[in-house]
């Protein structure tokens, strides 16, 4: 697999509500594309680098404050931007299959759609922080979490 603009690499991104198989799902496909051969990194957002694990808890652990819809959007963006700098573009451009729980479109679902905030500014936020990085295959399970 190989996609324009991305050396050897091929990056695919898994969306969905919480508890509806994305994570179980990322593995499955992990180890039957390492199975066959391939070169495989698997990874979360947020989280994936010591910044982006730093900020997990503040929003989604027990500790949660209180923060405005820009607040969190911010902080989920900080996490991604570290990420794909420190983890996915490296990996991509060295030639790996990334594969990732979450990625720029639960920016859109949750803050977007599900605080209000204006699309079109959440995307270019997205694509300032990721310097334009979008996954070359989105798997969304849409089912019950």
């Amino acid at each position: 697999m190989q996609a324009a603009g991305k050396p050897g690499g091929f990056f695919i991104t898994f969306e969905g509500p919480e508890g509806g198989g994305k994570s179980t799902q990322l593995h499955r496909l992990a180890a039957a594309l390492a199975a066959k051969g391939y070169s495989v990194w698997t990874t979360r957002e947020p989280g994936g680098t010591r910044l982006g694990e730093l900020i997990r808890p503040i929003l989604l652990g027990r500790q949660q404050t209180r923060m405005t819809a820009w607040s969190e959007a911010l902080l989920f963006t900080a996490a991604r931007a570290q990420h794909v700098e420190e983890v996915i573009r490296p990996r991509l451009q060295g030639g790996e299959l990334v594969l990732c729980d979450r990625y720029a479109d639960s920016t859109l679902a949750y803050q977007g759609y599900g605080r209000g905030l204006d699309l079109e500014s959440l995307r270019r936020l997205q694509e300032q922080a990721t310097g334009g990085l979008r996954a070359d295959l989105t798997i969304l399970l849409n089912l019950p979490g």
